[in-house]
Parts: structure tokens; sequence; C-alpha cells
């Protein structure tokens, strides 16, 4: 922590820094790690054993890792397809496959958790019993979201999840990981894009995003205590489905899209057709991210576990909304490892028109 001399303090699970005057200032910029602001807010918490800490600063590496290989795109033999499906029935490309790998083999032996689960693996991820057991947490991710616009050179992104373990079985059960999203005791994403940024929430604590810098291999504090603006000027959906939608949607979007000063409108269309990207854009500039339900795909093509509740998570704690159809995304009590649900998602001014035009009352 510093102190008024300079050293950092964690007061109330934030991090602050003292001025030559002793007057507390938000940090911005200051070139904090993220292994440093992971600490200083375990040392906020009563009784914290460290072992979410531990967890946290162990994905935070596998991320660098996934990173560096991104980077090598177009340089290196990353690119294009295996050949293979995944349990979606989808096209299954080498990055994907890297990063789902990189993930694995750097969380499975640290003792953290009792098992994992990815968008990309059929069931449960079980720790093998050459590695430490009894671990408290579960992990469930998208190891690399927009797989499609990869060899595009567009902005692409890893999404995560995180919650306790509540069955008293020795391993980690489906029950471990079919918990609400108002479960999660933490989750996060990071985009790789003209930089690499990690964005995080735990608990019942701020949003934070920490940048990484090349030069020096460690994602640093650049944007503390992120806030979603009540209303944005954006939407983000892809009008390309808009066949097959019905009335309730057709006319949300035409909401949107039409002229009236008086609410701020029309909103623009920015839709990058990466999910992370999208919702990134929007949780600093404010606006909606849509993802219906259709006539091809009734319940969207959104996975509850890896992308819709993490994201709501965090968008929530930096004062937004989220829901499928009209009911929150984070009390969706899931069913399946690999359940879909329509996401509307951003400025909760924005979430709510959406909420009205689904339920009829606009």
């Amino acid at each position: 922590m510093y102190n008024q001399h300079g050293a950092m303090v964690a007061v109330k699970s934030r991090l602050v820094i003292f001025d030559s005057e002793g007057v507390i200032k938000m940090p911005d910029r200051l070139g904090v790690t993220i292994n440093k602001f992971i600490m200083g807010e375990q040392l906020s918490i009563p009784h914290a054993t460290g072992d979410f800490s531990g967890l946290l600063n162990e994905l935070v590496v596998a991320t660098k890792v996934i990173a560096r290989e991104v980077n090598k795109a177009g340089l290196v033999d990353v690119l294009g397809k295996t050949g293979n499906t995944n349990i979606q029935g989808e096209e299954v490309k080498k990055l994907d496959e890297y990063a789902n790998t990189a993930i694995i083999q750097k969380m499975d032996h640290t003792g953290y958790l009792c098992a994992m689960a990815s968008e990309e693996e059929d069931g449960i991820i079980e720790i093998e019993d050459k590695h430490p057991q009894g671990g408290s947490y579960t992990l469930a991710f998208d190891p690399l979201d927009g797989s499609s616009n990869i060899d595009a050179n567009v902005s692409i992104g890893t999404i995560f999840s995180i919650h306790r373990k509540i069955s008293s079985a020795p391993k980690g059960t489906l029950a471990d990981f079919l918990q609400r999203g108002s479960e999660q005791v933490g989750a996060g994403y990071v985009i790789y894009g003209s930089s690499t940024m990690l964005v995080y929430a735990a608990g019942q604590g701020g949003v934070h995003g920490f940048t990484l810098d090349p030069s020096i291999g460690e994602f640093l504090l650049s944007h503390p205590f992120i806030k979603i603006p009540e209303r944005g000027k954006i939407y983000s959906v892809n009008e390309g489905n808009s066949h097959k939608w019905d009335d309730r949607i057709k006319g949300m979007v035409d909401y949107f899209k039409t002229d009236d000063k008086q609410t701020g409108r029309p909103y623009s269309s920015r839709y990058i057709g990466t999910l992370v990207s999208d919702f990134h854009r929007n949780l600093l500039y404010g606006g909606v991210f849509m993802y219906p339900g259709d006539a091809d795909n009734p319940n969207g093509k959104l996975r509850l576990l890896y992308e819709a509740a993490p994201l709501a998570f965090i968008c929530e704690r930096a004062g937004g909304g989220s829901i499928a159809d009209y009911e929150d995304i984070l009390d969706i009590e899931p069913t399946t490892l690999h359940q879909r649900v329509p996401l509307y998602i951003g400025s909760k001014g924005d979430v709510d028109i959406c909420r009205k035009f689904l339920k009829g009352e606009m």
C-alpha cells in the first residue's frame, strides 16, 4: 500500500494515492501493475486467503501468452482453420485452439480451481489427479471471442467468469457451474486490438481496466473505476438478420434509428461482430449492444456462461444494464453448460428502452 510517504494503500476496497499534502487522490495512469492492484484489493478484504488473487494473477499470465501469439498472426502459422468443429458446431480456428490450450495448461495445476469449462469443450474440464486438488473456484471462459474475425486482423478477445464451488463433491461438478450470474465472484475480458487491455470486476468492487505495456510485459492501470454513461449514442446489432426478427425487435431498432432531437436520436450504428469489441466500445462511450433471438435461433447465439453473464457482471458494476428479452441476465439460472440467450447490454437507459419494447410497452 502507499502511505503519505508514497506507499500504496487499500481503503474500503479502493486503491488510492496520497499526494505531497497527504490528500487522497484517485490513481490515473500511475504505473500501478495489475498484480499490485489485485494485492491492494486483497488487503482490503478481511480474512482473504489470497487464493482468488492467485487465480487472477495466473489468469493474467495466460492472457499475456495469448496476446503474444495473437500479435504474431500473419508471421507464423497461427491463422486459418484446424479442420475441426467445436461443441457449438463451429469451425475451430488455430488461434481458438491455441488460446483454449493456453488457459487450460496455465490454470489446471494452480490448486485454485476445482474444475473449468470452455466454450470450446463439450463438458467440464476436470483437474487431473496429478495436479493439486481442493480448489475453491470454477473458471468458465471463452478463449477467443470473435474468432471469425481473426484472419481479417480485427480485434478479438478472451472472456472469463469465476464462481465459488458450492458442491461438497471432491471435484467440481456441473452444479458448481450452473449458478446465476449474480453469484459470480469475478469476471473479466481481454481485448486484443490496437493495444491489449484487460478489464475486470470482482466482488462488490468497481470495474478497472489495465493496458499491456509490451516494453515491460506488464498490465498497467489505465482505466480506474470505469462507469458507463446512463445513455449513449450508439446501437450495435447485426441488421443483416432483420428479416428474421419479430415486430418487437424491428420496432426497437427502428426507434434507435429514428430522428428525434428531444430524445437524442438517431443513434449511430456501430457493429464490429466481435462481442468483446462492441461491448468494450459501448462500456466506454455508452450505447447498447443487441443480439436478439430470431426465427432461426429463438434463444440467440451467445452463450450465457461464457459471454452474457460475465459481461453483464461487469456492465452492471459499471452502472449499466443487461437483459435477455426482459429478464435480467444475472438472474437467469443456467440449465446447461452451453445454454444460449438473447442479449441486450449497455447503458442502463438504453437497455430500459429495449426492455419496454420487448414487453410490448413501447
